[in-house]
């Protein structure tokens, strides 16, 4: 291979939107050679082996016993006591999970005996949608791939986990957990929250359902496209990283409350200028991507 000297066995337990997305990918690129399916729900390993995302579907332990890596693709609040409990089971596996929030995990095994077979990894990339239905290849693509503490895991685990992000490609991002928390926040949480408000607000005040449907352009359609996210995952999200959210929703609040504030008082030469200000993201997220880290050579 490209990136490194072998295929992995890959275990991905969790096959929803971004464990059979990253199975896809994994095998589709050469990383995995073999893929293992583990989910609570038989039905989504069915549907993933009918789809030939997953070559096999086995219980987790049976699972990890087989595998060179292991990723953890389930909702953050299962991840938080499910880390530790395939750790106690790994020797010589690398471990790597997908949640959104970090800082609980690797406090969670912060004193774990295998904690350097575990690395802390967050890929930023979605869709509103879930489920195995809604797997799909190239969802990852020159996205960022967050690793967090990499102090703490062991050196050929991290160079996987660089391997892995060459093999799709992503961009490898470091971070300290709790770093990571804040800025997820900022740059993913928040928009979620502001997706929900505004399609509560909308279904509140527009009874008509078919003028929504008629008069909704690309605009309304894209800032509550987060709305159809699932609750399932979005829950344990916000209830994990509650403090950093509500910091950043105080602040949110209160940008709102200000342009309520100049409405009120039809001050729109201020209303100009802030917009002016806000548009000043686009110096930000215009900037030219840095180009790809070369990974470390696995042994």
């Amino acid at each position: 291979m490209k990136h490194m000297e072998r295929s992995q066995v890959v275990s991905v337990v969790g096959l929803g939107l971004i464990g059979g997305s990253m199975a896809i990918t994994l095998k589709e690129n050469g990383f995995a050679h073999h893929v293992i399916g583990v989910d609570k729900q038989r039905e989504s390993e069915e549907k993933a082996l009918r789809r030939c995302i997953i070559d096999e579907a086995l219980p987790l332990e049976e699972a990890v016993a087989q595998s060179d890596v292991v990723l953890l693709a389930t909702p953050v609040d299962v991840l938080v006591n499910l880390l530790p409990q395939v750790l106690d089971i790994v020797d010589r596996q690398v471990v790597l999970d997908m949640g959104s929030t970090k800082f609980p995990l690797v406090r969670a095994v912060a004193t774990h005996r295998r904690r350097g077979r575990y690395v802390a990894a967050h890929p930023m990339a979605g869709t509103e949608f879930s489920g195995i239905e809604a797997a799909q290849p190239h969802l990852f693509d020159h996205k960022a791939m967050v690793l967090c503490d990499l102090e703490k895991s062991d050196q050929d685990a991290v160079a996987l986990a660089y391997a892995l992000c060459a093999s799709i490609p992503m961009q490898p991002v470091k971070l300290e957990a709790e770093a990571h928390d804040l800025h997820a926040a900022y740059v993913s949480h928040i928009s979620h929250i502001s997706s929900f408000a505004l399609a509560l607000t909308v279904l509140a005040k527009e009874k008509d359902e078919q003028r929504i449907f008629e008069l909704a352009s690309g605009g309304f359609s894209s800032t509550v496209r987060l709305a159809k996210s699932s609750p399932d995952m979005w829950v344990p999200i916000f209830r994990q990283n509650r403090d950093f959210v509500l910091d950043v929703l105080d602040e949110h609040i209160n940008q709102l409350a200000r342009f309520r504030s100049l409405l009120i008082k039809k001050d729109f030469d201020t209303f100009y200028r802030l917009i002016e200000e806000a548009n000043d993201i686009k110096r930000i997220l215009d900037k030219p991507k840095m180009p790809m880290a070369v990974p470390q050579k696995l042994t």
